[in-house]
């Protein structure tokens, strides 16, 4: 049960962490009502991830020459 509720925890997180870097957003499309007689409405919403793209690119890079000189 433990194990459970720290898994559930950790999600929690990790979405709240999503939504305050921008990468998750969260918006509700439609408002609930309550049942008077029959029926009723819940609430919908609707969310927009962040689209990341990785790619490679080429490039030469002059590195510097080390030389090591043991001593005598």
């Amino acid at each position: 049960m433990r194990t459970l509720l720290a898994l559930l925890g950790v999600a929690a997180l990790v979405v709240l962490g999503l939504m305050m870097t921008g990468y998750l957003k969260i918006g509700q499309t439609q408002t609930a009502q309550l049942p008077r007689l029959e029926g009723g409405q819940a609430p919908k919403f609707e969310a927009s991830v962040a689209k990341v793209e990785v790619g490679t690119e080429n490039k030469t890079v002059e590195v510097p020459k080390v030389d090591v000189q043991k001593p005598q």
